[in-house]
């Protein structure tokens, strides 16, 4: 898990210095692996229908419900060098 960790910072790392911007959909999909990876499944209270950007957040993180952080860190991983 060490190893793990390690390689899933170096890659939040690289995701500042991506030669483009990614589209919005891996946008969030990358939000959510930081999330699940990083706090565990959403127990936040859905966002209102004015915060559309906070719902589609809300929302693609709790698709990840049940995952395990290893597994998120190494999803985030692989989207990170894919897009590098």
């Amino acid at each position: 898990m060490p190893a793990l960790k390690a390689k899933f910072e170096a890659a939040v790392a690289n995701s500042k210095n991506l030669s483009e911007r990614p589209d919005n959909a891996t946008l969030l999909k990358l939000y959510a692996l930081y999330k699940q990876a990083t706090v565990g499944d959403n127990t936040e209270k859905k966002p209102g229908f004015g915060d559309m950007v906070g719902r589609a957040k809300w929302g693609a993180w709790d698709g990840l419900k049940g995952m395990a952080s290893s597994d998120a860190m190494q999803q985030y991983i692989d989207l990170i060098e894919s897009l590098s």
